[in-house]
């Protein structure tokens, strides 16, 4: 009876060694995230690098959103929605906070995504905010090395109405601004008492500060992005039961014309596109990868998802904001070419 005991706890001991030791061979190395780079297209090899890794380089973000590289500044902004901040990474110092109150200067207590969203440098250098919380784009009444929440409204309002949580923005060549409003940054959404406006709208802001209403027809406007030479404009949905990328056309006037679904994969939140007119989708499970036609290219897979990304380093570096974490991949150097 003695030796069956030992015999079984023998047993049991062998099991729950193999079951620790698969639970350690799952888990990721330390700075890497469970995830792969799938490669569906030949194309994709002059996108990403062929040795290239998911790189963790920093966590503990409420929700993280709006990436943006500063290339003489070697710095990226990332926005923390949840929790009213802009922090900045460095590869020297890391994760550091870089600008509190950055989407909601109000003393009313709020919930909600309620921080900045998008980020962006206007072309005098200046930091331009999605504010969620404030509702409006806002311009940072400040340096880049001294930043501070001052701020400089630069739209608020269409005709009257309030804008509800401007999510992402663009600039074009010459300075016009265009962004997208959906109600992620409303208390309760489209159900707050204080929605204004009975859609949700994409928006341009001109260089004389007017604004005007490009599209009100999107349920859910979210990331948005131009092609090289700007006759193009993409703007995805994350309304998972609509359509979730439109291109529209860019007429003489800077006004989007000829509207037409490019893609109905999955529900989209940002997106950016290379040099070579490659677009970058960020969602659930992570980052896929197409070329100017449309043709699915490759995936940067990962458990979780993915909210934007930025280039930097000329095209050679692929920063992810993801769920509470911050990402890297290594691109192809013909990338930027």
């Amino acid at each position: 009876m003695i030796n069956q005991i030992k015999s079984s706890r023998a047993v049991s001991l062998f099991i729950m060694f193999v079951l620790n030791l698969s639970v350690l061979v799952a888990q990721p190395k330390k700075g890497e995230l469970n995830g792969k780079i799938e490669r569906l297209s030949k194309e994709i090899n002059a996108i990403i690098h062929h040795d290239a890794k998911i790189e963790v380089i920093a966590d503990g973000f409420g929700w993280v959103e709006g990436p943006l590289w500063i290339e003489n500044k070697q710095m990226l902004l990332v926005s923390d929605v949840l929790n009213n901040t802009v922090y900045k990474w460095t590869s020297n110092k890391g994760k550091e906070i870089y600008l509190e109150h950055s989407g909601y200067t109000g003393v009313q207590p709020r919930t909600e995504e309620l921080g900045s969203n998008g980020l962006a440098l206007n072309h005098k250098g200046q930091l331009l905010l999605c504010q969620h919380g404030d509702r409006r784009i806002a311009l940072m009444n400040a340096s880049l090395d001294n930043p501070k929440a001052d701020y400089i409204t630069l739209a608020g309002e269409y005709k009257g109405k309030k804008f509800d949580s401007p999510n992402d923005l663009v600039i074009k060549s010459n300075g016009d601004i265009y962004f997208t409003d959906p109600p992620y940054g409303l208390e309760k959404g489209v159900n707050n008492p204080s929605k204004a406006a009975p859609y949700q709208g994409v928006y341009r802001i001109s260089k004389n500060g007017s604004v005007t209403l490009l599209v009100d027809t999107i349920s859910r406007p979210n990331g948005i992005a131009f092609f090289p030479g700007e006759k193009s404009l993409l703007i995805a949905n994350s309304d998972g039961q609509k359509p979730y990328l439109y291109l529209y056309d860019v007429d003489k006037d800077g006004l989007l014309v000829n509207g037409r679904i490019f893609n109905n994969d999955r529900g989209t939140d940002g997106i950016k596109i290379d040099k070579q007119g490659n677009i970058f989708t960020t969602g659930q499970g992570g980052v896929w990868i197409y070329n100017k036609k449309g043709i699915l290219l490759g995936k940067i897979k990962i458990d979780g998802t993915t909210s934007n990304c930025a280039f930097a380093d000329n095209y050679k570096t692929l920063f992810i904001t993801a769920d509470n974490y911050l990402l890297k991949v290594d691109l192809a150097k013909k990338t930027g070419l």
